[in-house]
């Protein structure tokens, strides 16, 4: 649902990926003092690959929550096969440190080795440094997918109108509704369903782990532009298969009615 940066999830959460070596000191040195929010192994066979090459095939990997919207995988540091170099000391009580991964073109320092505290013994590598993520032999995309939310896709005959102000942007009763724990029902329908008139492309493209790559298009009517109110995945993921070559309003960004009634904004 819309939101997430380089990539921007469909509602607003965190940012992936830290943006400077300061960030991931200070996420560190939090982890330290305050601990994850939650952390469980995990059953999944997790591989990575950066430079070309494996760099850990574990089945011992472990969901860490740094915040409460999702988690990161953290890996134990002696499943790590390529050489890390530690660089800077988190704390006076070599509790952390930050790390170097060095490959043989390349090498990034996005990378955290814990040594004490509940986090001991596990490195965090930050996901979008990463070449490619696997879960199994399915690649993950963005960040890993939360264990404990779902996506219900469901056909709906309930009749969806879209509207700003008076104009009709949008009518249907041919729709998928999308569940997403936690999150407000998303109305796809049918791309006939739209009046095109009022959109422009938009140069916006997201990633959503449970759906897919996005595009976007923003709505132009009565002199103001609404950037990326509209959406639609060409190739989503296989869960979300039900909304390929459907289109979805961003609720927050124009008004909803559903058989009539309208949605609270």
């Amino acid at each position: 649902m819309p939101k997430s940066a380089s990539h921007i999830r469909h509602d607003p959460t965190p940012s992936t990926d830290l943006k400077s070596r300061s960030d991931l000191t200070e996420l560190a040195r939090t982890l330290l003092a305050n601990g994850p929010h939650k952390m469980e192994k995990t059953a999944r066979r997790i591989r990575c690959m950066f430079d070309n090459k494996w760099i850990f095939d574990t089945i011992s990997a472990y969901h860490v929550w740094e915040h409460p919207y999702y988690p990161q995988y953290y890996i134990e540091s002696r499943e790590m096969l390529s050489k890390m170099s530690k660089y800077s000391n988190i704390d006076d009580g070599d509790a952390a440190f930050l790390a170097t991964l060095n490959g043989e073109n390349k090498k990034t320092d996005r990378v955290v080795i814990f040594e004490k505290g509940r986090l001991a013994g596990l490195t965090r590598l930050e996901f979008g440094a990463m070449d490619a993520w696997f879960e199994e032999d399915q690649p993950i995309y963005q960040h890993p997918k939360d264990p404990y939310k779902r996506i219900d896709i469901l056909p709906s005959t309930r009749k969806i109108t879209i509207k700003i102000g008076d104009t009709i942007l949008a009518e249907s009763t041919l729709n998928m509704f999308l569940f997403e724990t936690m999150l407000r029902t998303r109305y796809y329908m049918p791309k006939t369903a739209i009046n095109w008139q009022w959109t422009t492309p938009s140069s916006t493209t997201t990633i959503c782990p449970y759906k897919g790559t996005a595009e976007y298009y923003n709505i132009n009517i009565n002199g103001k532009e609404i950037k990326d109110g509209l959406w639609w995945y060409r190739h989503p993921t296989r869960e979300s298969a039900l909304i390929e070559g459907m289109a979805c309003f961003y609720n927050e960004k124009v008004d909803v009615y559903v058989d009539g009634v309208k949605e609270d904004s």
